[in-house]
């Protein structure tokens, strides 16, 4: 079905634009929830107000989240969790509980359409977006470690033990070249001077 959407929706487009959209999508989220509304032809005719209304609204969102952007964006947040052998959660970390974090953390309120997320199950640093206008989408870095143990970036880690492992293991062109030096320079010192015709006359 086709829809007028009358607000801004993530992921799928901005007030005033007309989109094609799954039939159930449409009639029992878009249409109740006021982001949408069918694309009849007495709609289409609204297209344009609505358009011009929604990027008055949308600028002056802008420049009243900015700040709480600038706040968000790149900051870190740490869930020390119970998991198993494996790295799976006892539980999850919703994002309701990240936005009680981020309320308590920054003093910043926030409603739990503008944090998308699955459930986090998995111990790991993930990326969170934060959707407070279509223009200002803040990310913050949530990491999830075990209790007891430093919340350390695994791929990190993993990666400075390999590239330390291939520096023990592998010589670089120079280094092989100096070893040949050093090598050559120790057979010259162990060999004895050979004997000239005028030494070996005196004998």
């Amino acid at each position: 079905m086709k829809v007028l959407l009358i607000k801004d929706v993530y992921k799928l487009g901005r007030a005033g634009e007309i989109k094609k959209v799954a039939a159930g999508y449409g009639r029992n989220y878009l249409i109740p929830q006021g982001l949408a509304i069918p694309a009849s032809k007495g709609a289409m005719q609204q297209a344009e107000r609505i358009r011009v209304k929604a990027t008055e609204r949308r600028a002056a969102l802008n420049e009243e989240l900015g700040d709480i952007a600038e706040v968000l964006n790149g900051k870190t947040i740490i869930y020390s969790v119970k998991a198993g052998e494996t790295g799976r959660l006892y539980g999850s970390v919703s994002n309701e509980e990240i936005i009680k974090t981020i309320a308590t953390d920054y003093e910043i309120e926030l409603e739990k359409r503008q944090v998308e997320t699955e459930p986090i199950r998995q111990l790991g640093t993930y990326t969170v977006p934060i959707h407070l206008t279509m223009d200002l989408v803040p990310e913050v870095t949530v990491i999830v470690h075990r209790e007891g143990e430093p919340p350390i970036d695994e791929e990190e880690e993993t990666e400075v033990e390999e590239a330390a492992e291939a520096d023990d293991e592998v010589a670089t062109p120079e280094e092989m070249v100096e070893e040949e030096a050093v090598e050559e320079e120790a057979v010259e010192e162990e060999e004895p001077p050979a004997e000239t015709p005028q030494e070996i006359t005196e004998e």
